[in-house]
């Protein structure tokens, strides 16, 4: 064992002794207070400078937004994120933590570790019918712009909250903690695509306590106090690939997976940044 593995091994032993719920608590709060009007360009501005988050995208002024979580979940200015024309693009910013085909039954964490389509979904039959197909997982770091998007054009069949534990979702911790975005709570959107159902899966992280859903007006935090999974059937609403699914407040993880049916997914590996927007099939942007 080298010393950069020792040294993930013991951050996540740490973390495993740590009070982990009252932590996302704390900073779920602290997100969420309201912040002086006099303050907000200033303590957002030296935020930003420390992640290196482009503010300068941000639709509004940083005076605008309330909270640090408001801050987090901003808006971007027109243009920010062109949609390419493909049929398939990036969901959100972040970086690639893992892609490739969806093998029986399996999706890659990190190297060496695999976990279950039926276990991240909790929907039997959408795991069967994503037999074969592709995935792609994204990690959203503190820099990043913090919307999910439709990567299809498609139709929006309902959303299914699981609740679960909230590990960090860094690196380190994908690879040393079995199952993770199996094990974390997490939101499964559900999509009608021309070559088959879809699914978004946006996993939630430690202080990341509530995803906010574009097309309910809402957020999780309305359905974690019963510790019971949610699935909110809806009138089926056409989405373009573009449009808004939801939002993060901090960084966490998205994992984007395909039909079979679905055009065959450009290259991706650990590491590669994607940006909203940007073609996600063979032969389109690098």
């Amino acid at each position: 064992m080298n010393f950069n593995e020792l040294a993930e091994r013991l951050t996540v032993d740490s973390f495993r002794r740590a009070p982990t719920g009252l932590y996302s608590a704390v900073v779920g709060a602290c997100a969420r207070t309201p912040v002086p009007r006099a303050l907000r360009a200033p303590l957002y501005g030296a935020f930003a400078r420390a992640v290196d988050a482009r503010v300068d995208e941000a639709a509004e002024s940083l005076a605008h937004y309330p909270s640090f979580g408001d801050f987090f979940a901003r808006r971007l200015r027109d243009g920010a994120r062109p949609i390419d024309p493909a049929p398939v693009i990036a969901p959100c910013d972040g970086v690639v933590a893992a892609a490739g085909s969806i093998l029986d039954g399996t999706l890659v964490q990190a190297k060496g570790r695999t976990y279950s389509v039926a276990e991240l979904l909790t929907v039997p039959s959408l795991a069967a019918a994503l037999g074969g197909g592709q995935f792609v997982t994204v990690y959203l770091s503190p820099r990043d712009y913090h919307r999910v998007h439709s990567p299809v054009d498609a139709t929006l069949c309902g959303y299914h909250y699981v609740p679960g534990a909230r590990w960090p979702v860094s690196g380190p911790f994908t690879r040393h903690v079995d199952r993770l975005l199996a094990v974390n709570e997490r939101l499964v959107i559900e999509l009608a695509t021309e070559w088959g159902p879809a699914a978004v899966v946006m996993v939630a992280a430690a202080g990341v306590g509530n995803v906010w859903l574009s097309h309910l007006g809402g957020d999780t935090r309305t359905w974690r106090d019963s510790g019971e999974p949610r699935h909110v059937a809806r009138t089926p609403t056409p989405v373009e690939a573009g449009d808004e699914l939801g939002a993060f407040l901090l960084g966490s993880t998205v994992v984007m997976l395909l039909p079979a049916g679905a055009p065959r997914l450009r290259a991706a590996h650990d590491g590669d940044v994607v940006r909203c927007g940007e073609s996600m099939v063979e032969g389109g942007r690098p």
